[in-house]
């Protein structure tokens, strides 16, 4: 019997997308030596991966902190030419006020059992980002309260700890296999990959294109309980 839900943040309730990510990725290509702004998405998303990988327990390492190494490496292999503390911001306004998905508040509006945000992010700018759309969840586990990234399983096994909940218990939706799906298995937990483009596979798990379809599952599970 299902008692809550975890969901991802970017990439499942908010787009990877908006005027302050698109303004970091514009300045920094125009501003270093790298050969294109898709160059540099995936120079950065590699550097930043390495970086949550080995951040974890005595090693952690904020995402902000993460962000001000990230761009000190790329004005020293890029020549990277700008003002850090505008990028570092924007960054900052991104994870704040990244736009919703068309289904968010749909889906936080009618889900019938507690939903849980869990997300790399800091938990300060999750809490802005909700009252900014005017969500709001039971709770949010944060990158910091756990000291760890996704798909590290003590993200999950913090989020299961705020809940209450027991790993058959709950559900988590989240866009990436390898941080979402793979992290979920990991603490035991069902996985639902969200797909929006239809593009993405992981066997034996369920996929959705949007957060509405999951809706009619936990409906059922919410009138078995009763």
């Amino acid at each position: 019997m299902l008692k809550a839900v975890f969901v991802d943040y970017t990439g499942t309730i908010v787009k990877e997308e908006g005027p302050d990510i698109q303004e970091v990725i514009s300045r920094t290509y125009r501003n270093s030596d790298i050969e294109s702004p898709q160059a540099m998405v995936s120079y950065w998303w590699k550097l930043l991966n390495e970086y949550e990988e080995k951040s974890c327990g005595s090693s952690y390492i904020s995402e902000d902190d993460i962000v001000d190494e990230l761009l000190n490496i790329c004005e020293r292999e890029l020549h990277l030419e700008e003002n850090l503390e505008e990028l570092h911001a924007a960054f900052q306004r991104f994870w704040m006020y990244a736009p919703a998905y068309e289904d968010t508040k749909e889906f936080f509006e009618n889900c019938p059992l507690p939903v849980y945000i869990i997300s790399n992010n800091a938990g300060k700018y999750i809490e802005e980002s909700m009252k900014d759309k005017g969500l709001h969840p039971a709770g949010i586990i944060s990158s910091d309260m756990a000291r760890a990234y996704k798909p590290h399983r003590a993200v999950f096994e913090k989020a299961l700890e705020v809940s209450g909940c027991r790993a058959d218990e709950v559900i988590h939706i989240g866009d990436s296999v390898s941080s979402d799906v793979e992290g979920a298995i990991a603490a035991g937990i069902r996985p639902v990959l969200i797909d929006r483009e239809g593009t993405k596979a992981a066997e034996g798990v369920l996929a959705v294109k949007s957060l509405t379809e999951v809706l009619p599952l936990l409906d059922s599970q919410s009138r078995q309980a009763k």
